[in-house]
């Protein structure tokens, strides 16, 4: 079991008093471990402080404010990718076949490609293969670090650790594309409703489409989406 990986899962999680109650073990489990450097350890410190001592609802509010009320910092991964076209759907059916064949079945209502659900996947896979398919995401890992920094939230500091289990992305083009799209507002309550309904998630398996492993799927992650849905017939 990749503990590093694990930790940051519950670090990416709706904030609970499970998840305050386990702040010192999952400091420690992060320093046992090695995976990420001192730096990094100590670039989560602010965060892993702030949860084991602040109000739980004041970091419940916080949570939501940043990941359930902007597509822009979407902890599903395949919303930067397929946005809410068919293609999104497929995928999804393709990733929950990959976590069964890895004997993963997630206990959770989120959608397959919640971040935490693939990291608590990839805890269980061996090193090697965990760092190729953090790879595939990195360019997604560094355009949530930077947007995390802009509003200055300690979040931040998790995607940085990502990004350096992963490698430097050299997506730099499509970076740059998707940090040229505007951020969501979480305040413009009527604005998000208004981009959230403009489609919806079609599940449901792609015919033309095989069961790639999940480093495949993410390996496409070269493309970003405009908030507006995207025709099935698109290809990444």
């Amino acid at each position: 079991m990749l503990m590093t990986l694990k930790c940051i899962s519950a670090l990416l999680s709706y904030p609970s008093e499970d998840l305050q109650a386990a702040i010192s073990d999952i400091r420690s489990a992060l320093r046992s471990e090695g995976l990420l450097d001192q730096t990094a350890q100590s670039n989560l410190e602010p965060l892993l402080e702030w949860l084991g001592s602040t109000d739980l609802y004041e970091q419940q509010e916080s949570f939501v404010h940043l990941f359930d009320r902007s597509r822009t910092l979407s902890l599903n991964l395949f919303e930067h990718v397929h946005g809410e076209s068919r293609d999104r759907g497929g995928a999804m059916v393709d990733l929950v076949e990959t976590y069964r064949d890895g004997g993963f079945e997630p206990a959770t209502s989120e959608l397959p490609d919640h971040l935490p659900v693939l990291l608590e996947f990839l805890a269980t896979r061996p090193l090697a293969e965990a760092k190729e398919t953090l790879a595939d995401a990195a360019h997604i890992f560094e355009v949530l670090q930077t947007r995390l920094e802009r509003r200055k939230s300690k979040y931040a500091a998790v995607f940085a650790g990502l990004l350096l289990l992963s490698g430097l992305s050299d997506n730099d083009e499509v970076i740059t594309r998707m940090l040229s799209e505007e951020d969501d507002n979480p305040d413009d309550l009527d604005a998000l409703d208004a981009v959230w309904e403009e489609a919806q998630v079609a599940f449901g398996p792609d015919p033309d489409a095989g069961c790639p492993q999940v480093r495949d799927m993410l390996a496409s992650m070269d493309t970003p989406v405009n908030p507006a849905p995207v025709s099935p017939a698109r290809a990444l």
